[in-house]
């Protein structure tokens, strides 16, 4: 996979791609990239990139120009290109798996008041945003996607720590416990030192689905819609929302798929 990435910064994402797990897929082929400085394509002695906006208003906007000679330098007209934007289609897994399926992928990272819209006409294949927020640039939000795309690349981390992390399966992973058994009094649930490994996984996947419930009841909607619930996962929900509505009891007010804070204990 080749990662190309036009910025006025290039220095923000150079330490990314020079160390950890990425400067491994570097190292062994796996990745490249090439940081592209905006700036170079300037033509004034200033190196000047931004102007006012036609129209008015707060701000100054990247001319089209540099980006232009930028993107014609990496031969965009025959690659994917993206453009980060809160403005965007929202970044979900489902788009990172999609687009590693990608040989090379060209980002566009905005500043100031954003990009004229004749790049993104002439240019961009994908306006993604990565929330509901904005960002004084997109060289962060690059490096979220570059970083969710590039460890689906077969080779860079393994196919068993992919199958049960979050979102796959469309729930959230389960909780994590490692050394020491006991840590401020809180001990490592007692069904994980079994050694029983069918008690281990219904113990997970219950797990999984609390927690989506939880903090994502969204998910647990999508992954029914999409049949990626079980029936052992259904009759889990099940049992979970029955232990709910014994809990709230009296209660004015129900959340559905939200169940009260059960206590975490090794046989739930």
């Amino acid at each position: 996979m080749q990662f190309t990435v036009l910025t006025l910064f290039p220095d923000i994402l150079r330490a990314y791609f020079e160390n950890s797990i990425m400067a491994k897929a570097v190292e062994k082929g796996i990745v490249a990239y090439d940081l592209v400085n905006i700036r170079d394509f300037a033509s004034d002695k200033h190196k000047t990139c931004d102007d006012a906006p036609y129209g008015g208003g707060a701000g100054q906007l990247m001319m089209t120009e540099p980006l232009g000679k930028a993107l014609d330098s990496v031969h965009a007209a025959t690659r994917r290109v993206i453009y980060l934007s809160p403005s965007g289609k929202p970044f979900t897994q489902k788009k990172a798996q999609e687009l590693s399926c990608e040989s090379s992928l060209v980002f566009i990272c905005g500043r100031y008041e954003g990009i004229d819209q004749r790049i993104i006409d002439h240019y961009v294949d994908d306006e993604i945003s990565v929330g509901d927020y904005v960002m004084s640039s997109g060289e962060v939000a690059a490096a979220v996607l570059i970083d969710t795309i590039y460890r689906l690349i077969d080779g860079v981390i393994s196919e068993e720590s992919l199958a049960e992390e979050s979102y796959s399966g469309g729930l959230l992973e389960y909780p994590q416990y490692t050394r020491p058994p006991v840590y401020k009094g809180s001990a490592v649930p007692d069904v994980l030192l079994s050694g029983n490994h069918e008690l281990i996984r219904k113990w997970r996947l219950r797990k999984r689905l609390l927690k989506t419930m939880r903090n994502r009841p969204d998910l647990i909607c999508a992954a029914r819609m999409n049949g990626e619930l079980s029936a052992e996962a259904e009759q889990m929900i099940e049992e979970i929302t029955e232990q709910s509505s014994v809990k709230n009891v009296g209660k004015k007010k129900k959340r559905r798929f939200i169940p009260e804070p059960f206590e975490e204990t090794g046989d739930v």
